[in-house]
C-alpha cells in the first residue's frame, strides 16, 4: 500500500522547505508528494524545482495550476494521486518522523468495506494536542459522531483514495475557500467509518495569514452555506452542534446583511431556531470578549503593580 501525500500552496515558497525536510526525515518512504501550487506569484516553481533536483528520497509530482481554492486543488491531486490512501499536508504544516510509518501500520489493520480512512491527532510545534480526544487508543466512529465522543479541533484524516475520488468538493464560481468538512460529512452520512487513532502525527502552525472566517465570508459564503445546510439535514448532527453552527452562520450572514428571515430560508430551518441559535452566539462571544478583556486588565494591573 501507498501513501499520497497532497500538499496544496500558494504562495509558500518559505515554508515548502520544511515540509520537504519532515518528509525526508520520513522512516518510512513508502509515498509519493503532490505539490498542487494554486496559482502563486511567489518563486514556489522554483523552490519546487531545486527540491526536485536534489530529491533521491522519493517521488515528488509538481502541478501548478489557476487560483481556484485549496479545494479545488485537492480535487486534482485526487485525480492524479497513485497511492491507495491520501493525506492533506498543509504547505505551512509538517510531519514527526514517524508519521508515514505509524500510517501504514493503522491501515494494514483497517477493513476497507465500510471505512473511509483512520484519524490521527495534530499537535502544536511544543507537542500539545490540537483541540480534544477520547482517552483509549482508537475508536471507530463516523465523522459526525466526533462531538458526541469528544474529539474536537482539527484532526490528520487519511482517507482511501478511491473514496475522496466518490466525494469532490463542489466548485462555486468566484469563491476559493470552502471548509474540508463539507465533504468529510458527505463521507460520514453515507455511512462510512473513520478508525480513530490517539497518536499525534502532524505538526500545525497557525498563521495569521491562513485560512479563517474571514475567507468565509468574503470568500466562500455560498460553499459555506451549502456546508451549514447539510450539517443541520443529518439526523446525526446532536442538537447542540446544530445550535452552534446556526448561531455562527447567522452571526456570519447578518454581517453580510441578511435578515433572520433570510438565513432560515437559505439553510432550510425554522426562523425561531435561527433568531434563538444567533442570539444565543452574539451572547456567548460576547462573554469571550468580555472574559478576554478581563484577563487583560489584571494583567496591566500587575505589570503597574510592579513598576
Amino acid at each position: 500500500m501507498k501513501l499520497s501525500i497532497c500538499t496544496p500552496t500558494f504562495n509558500r515558497s518559505d515554508t515548502l522547505p520544511r515540509v520537504y525536510t519532515s518528509l525526508c526525515r520520513q522512516t518510512n518512504k513508502n509515498f509519493e508528494w503532490l505539490v498542487i501550487d494554486d496559482g502563486s506569484s511567489d518563486n514556489t516553481d522554483n523552490v519546487i524545482l531545486n527540491i526536485e533536483k536534489n530529491n533521491k528520497e522519493f517521488g515528488i509530482k509538481y502541478i501548478k495550476k489557476q487560483n481556484g481554492g485549496k479545494h479545488t486543488a485537492v480535487n486534482m491531486a485526487v485525480k492524479v494521486a497513485k497511492g491507495e490512501i491520501f493525506l492533506i499536508l498543509d504547505s505551512d504544516d509538517y510531519l514527526v518522523d514517524e508519521a508515514v510509518n505509524i500510517i501504514m501500520e493503522a491501515f494494514s489493520n483497517l477493513p476497507k468495506n465500510g471505512y473511509a480512512g483512520c484519524g490521527f491527532n495534530r499537535v502544536f510545534q511544543n507537542g500539545s494536542l490540537v483541540g480534544g480526544t477520547f482517552h483509549k487508543k482508537s475508536i471507530d466512529i463516523t465523522s459526525l459522531e466526533r462531538e458526541k465522543f469528544g474529539i474536537k479541533g482539527d484532526k490528520a484524516e487519511v482517507f482511501f483514495t478511491h473514496v475522496l475520488r466518490k466525494y469532490p468538493f463542489p466548485v462555486f464560481k468566484n469563491e476559493v475557500f470552502l471548509t474540508e468538512a463539507i465533504v468529510w460529512n458527505r463521507i460520514a452520512n453515507d455511512g462510512y467509518l473513520i478508525r480513530w487513532i490517539n497518536k499525534g502525527i502532524y505538526v500545525c502552525e497557525y498563521r495569521l495569514d491562513g485560512l479563517s472566517m474571514s475567507s468565509t465570508i468574503n470568500r466562500g459564503f455560498s460553499g459555506y452555506t451549502l456546508f451549514i445546510k447539510e450539517l443541520m439535514s443529518y439526523e446525526s448532527t446532536l442538537i447542540k452542534e446544530k445550535i452552534k453552527w446556526a448561531g455562527v452562520y447567522s452571526y456570519i450572514a447578518h454581517q453580510k446583511g441578511y435578515s433572520y428571515g433570510e438565513i432560515a430560508k437559505m439553510i432550510d430551518t425554522n426562523i425561531i431556531f435561527v433568531f434563538f441559535s444567533g442570539n444565543l452566539y452574539k451572547v456567548a462571544k460576547s462573554k469571550r470578549k468580555n472574559n478576554a478583556r478581563s484577563q487583560q486588565l489584571k494583567i496591566e494591573n500587575k505589570t503597574n503593580e510592579k513598576k
